[in-house]
């Protein structure tokens, strides 16, 4: 079930958790514990790969709804956020299509400090770039203006006003990845 909020007189959908079965979860922690650190983070995909296969889980599980995407400066939040940064290796609010066959279970071991990065080697947490599939800040990020490049929705009219001069149909995404482009955003 998705939620509207309003934040700085902008209305904000939020979007319900994806069921994620016992069995996916690690013994150490509960579906309430999990779910309750989910809640504390916000999340960026890295790549525009991992965007585009989380917009298609979104639009699939949401048929009808509208999308947004925002394509950010991952350089200066990172920076900005360095102390609260986290990285993952698995989308970690999802639930596997072969939950059996999963090779780690959730927690919040999965949420790698940023300083910690390539200096701790498990199997839970990223050892190198390309195995970070999630950027996540801990707490909020505040004035997102401030590190908002792009903006990709079909809908201009839900985009707000200071926002609308970044607006490219979303479409322009997957021309993106047909052609090759990858950035960090």
């Amino acid at each position: 079930m998705q939620q509207e909020v309003v934040h700085e007189g902008q209305t904000i959908i939020l979007n319900a958790h994806l069921r994620i079965p016992d069995s996916m979860i690690d013994p150490s922690t509960t579906q309430e514990q999990f779910r309750a650190s989910i809640d504390r983070h916000v999340f960026f995909w890295p790549t525009l790969r991992d965007c585009l296969k989380m917009l298609d889980t979104y639009a699939r599980r949401e048929p009808g709804e509208g999308f947004a995407v925002l394509k950010c400066d991952a350089q200066s939040l990172l920076l900005d956020h360095y102390d609260s940064a986290r990285l993952s290796k698995y989308d970690s609010g999802s639930s596997p299509r072969y939950p059996n066959n999963c090779t780690y279970k959730k927690s919040q071991d999965m949420f790698l400090p940023v300083d910690s990065f390539q200096e701790i080697n498990k199997h839970l947490v990223p050892t190198k770039a390309s195995e970070i599939k999630e950027v996540l800040i801990e707490g909020k990020v505040s004035h997102l203006s401030k590190y908002v490049e792009e903006v990709y929705a079909d809908d201009v009219q839900r985009v707000p006003e200071r926002w609308r001069e970044l607006t490219q149909p979303l479409q322009d995404l997957r021309v993106m990845d047909r052609n090759g482009t990858n950035n960090p955003s």
